[in-house]
């Protein structure tokens, strides 16, 4: 981690708020979630525990704050990606960029699902920003589907990120080896050609996918 922050009677809530989520960030980068704790983030910034409880709930809202964070960025990072109409040139695109994103933040995205927030209290910020990252899946989706399947490519588009995920945490973990040769991108790459392979089959077919 970086040296502490100095202690200054001067920050503004605001100031603090990001020297908070900046500390519990590096806390993370270095060491893992196991290592992020309301003391270790309060020390690094250079004030006590205390201050950390003006500025969150508690540690699950600083954590809900952070992924809310690194969601926007993935949001921003797919975002300038090119969308034309073929699909799977699409999502192939997509793919790269979002397996080189959480590749570089590999503790930080798997932070972001590993952290549980009960479905009756996910804030409606927070359900904005996982939306707009499935957005932009849908309007990459949205080719295949021609209209067939009104709900289709917002399905899709979460299936997808499901997927993409799962294959990811078992290649970060050294568990896809035990399942196949592939590597994690041939693998992400392999779903996404037979799963847009099965939409244009649908199509053709007139069903709803």
């Amino acid at each position: 981690m970086e040296c502490k922050v100095g202690r200054r009677s001067d920050h503004s809530k605001e100031e603090l708020y990001e020297l908070a989520l900046q500390a519990a960030r590096e806390i993370i980068d270095a060491d893992g979630p196991r290592a992020l704790t309301a003391r270790n983030v309060a020390g690094a910034i250079g004030y006590s525990p205390g201050t950390l409880y003006n500025l969150f709930e508690n540690l699950d809202d600083l954590i809900t704050h952070l992924n809310g964070r690194l969601l926007d960025e993935m949001g921003d990072a797919l975002a300038g990606t090119p969308v034309g109409d073929d699909t799977s040139e699409n999502l192939m695109l997509l793919l790269h960029r979002y397996l080189s994103f959480i590749g570089e933040r590999a503790n930080l995205w798997n932070l972001v699902f590993e952290h549980t927030i009960p479905g009756d209290r996910v804030p409606t910020w927070y359900r904005r920003k996982v939306e707009k990252v499935i957005s932009i899946l849908e309007g990459a989706l949205a080719p295949a589907f021609h209209c067939i399947d009104g709900e289709g490519p917002n399905r899709s588009a979460r299936v997808l990120l499901a997927s993409l995920h799962g294959i990811w945490s078992l290649g970060s973990s050294g568990k896809l080896d035990m399942m196949t040769s592939e590597t994690t991108t041939e693998m992400a790459e392999n779903l996404i050609a037979t799963y847009v392979a099965g939409i244009e089959a649908c199509r053709e077919h007139g069903n709803a996918c």
